[in-house]
C-alpha cells in the first residue's frame, strides 16, 4: 500500500502497463436430462463434500432466496491506475480527522512491474461477480483502472451514502522483500464517525482474516499487527466510515514469492474468493 515515487510509475509506465484486469466466470453450464426404463445400480463411489460457499449458485438457486440476498457491500480497489499521472489532484491535502493527508497515492507494485492498482481492480472485481451470485448488492468506489482517484474522503463517503452493512478496501503492501504474509487493518475509536462502528469493524476484520488464510493459505504477515490484526486511526476511509469497514493488505508485492502468486490470475481468483467468504461469515453471523 506504500506508495512509489510518481516520477519513477511515470517513467516506467507501470501502472499503465498493468490496466487491463482480467476476469472469469465459474457458472456450470446446463446438462441436458436423460431418461431410462431400466433401473441403475446404485453408485458406490464417495459422494464428494463441496463446501457451499466455494461453489457457484446453480439456476434454480438463482430463483429462491440466497445467502445474501438483501445485503449492501462496498468494494474499495485500493488506488487508480492513472494516479502516477495526476500528481497535483492526488497530493492533495484532505481532512481525516486525526490529521491532513494526501488525496490518494499511486500504491507500490512488484519488481516487474505489476501494480497494486491493477492488482486491487482485478481482485476486486471478482469479487462482485462472487457477491452478485450469492445475491448481494455490491458497489464500487471507483469504476475503471484508468483514472484518478477518488480521494480517501470519498471512499469512505460511498460507503456511507449506500448504507452498505460491510465494506472493504483491498490493498498489498510495499514492504521490505523479506517480509512476507497478509494483514487486515480495523479502525480505532477518534470521537469521530467511526466510533459507533470500530466493534461491528472489529468483528468483520477477524471474519476476514480467518477466511483469507484459510482460502489462500498465506501466512499472517511477519513483519506488522498481531496474528494479522493491525488497529489504526490514521486511515480517512476508515475514520469517516459510518459503516463496518476494513482494509486488507493481502500480502507483500516486494515478496518474490508473494508476487509471483499475485501474477497468477487463478491466484487472485482465490483471494476474490476468501475475502467474499470473510464478508459472507460477517453477514451471517
Amino acid at each position: 500500500m506504500r506508495a512509489l515515487p510518481v516520477t519513477v510509475l511515470a517513467v516506467c509506465g507501470l501502472i499503465a502497463s498493468a490496466c487491463g484486469a482480467t476476469g472469469s466466470g465459474d457458472a456450470a453450464a446446463g446438462r441436458a436430462a436423460t431418461t431410462s426404463t431400466k433401473e441403475q445400480a446404485p453408485s458406490t463411489a464417495p459422494a464428494k463434500t463441496i463446501d457451499p460457499l466455494e461453489r457457484p449458485a446453480g439456476p434454480q438457486e438463482t430463483r429462491e432466496a440466497r445467502p445474501l440476498d438483501g445485503m449492501v457491500i462496498v468494494i474499495d480497489p485500493g488506488h487508480n491506475g492513472g494516479n502516477y499521472r495526476a500528481t497535483k489532484a492526488i497530493n492533495r491535502q484532505v481532512d481525516v480527522l486525526t490529521r491532513k493527508k494526501a488525496c490518494d497515492t499511486t500504491g507500490t507494485a512488484t519488481n516487474d512491474g505489476y501494480s497494486e492498482a491493477a492488482f486491487t481492480w482485478d481482485v476486486s472485481t471478482r469479487m462482485v461477480k462472487i457477491l452478485e451470485r450469492r445475491g448481494a448488492t455490491v458497489k464500487l468506489t471507483r469504476s475503471s483502472n484508468d483514472g484518478v482517484g477518488p480521494c480517501i474522503t470519498r471512499r469512505a463517503a460511498i460507503g456511507n451514502k449506500a448504507g452498505a452493512d460491510a465494506a472493504i478496501s483491498v490493498h498489498a503492501d510495499g514492504s521490505a522483500p523479506a517480509n512476507h504474509g497478509f494483514h487486515v487493518i480495523m479502525p480505532k475509536k477518534i470521537n469521530g464517525p467511526v466510533d459507533e462502528v470500530v466493534d461491528d469493524s472489529s468483528r468483520l476484520g477477524i471474519a476476514v482474516r480467518d477466511a483469507f488464510a484459510k482460502g489462500t493459505g498465506l501466512p499472517y504477515s511477519t513483519y506488522i499487527g498481531r496474528k494479522a490484526l493491525d488497529y489504526r486511526n490514521d486511515l480517512g476511509g476508515l475514520n469517516l466510515s459510518t459503516v463496518p469497514k476494513i482494509f486488507v493488505e493481502c500480502g507483500n508485492m516486494r515478496n518474490a514469492a508473494e508476487a509471483a502468486k499475485f501474477r497468477r490470475p487463478k491466484f487472485r481468483q482465490k483471494i476474490a474468493l476468501a475475502l467474499a467468504n470473510g464478508l459472507q461469515h460477517y453477514l451471517k453471523a
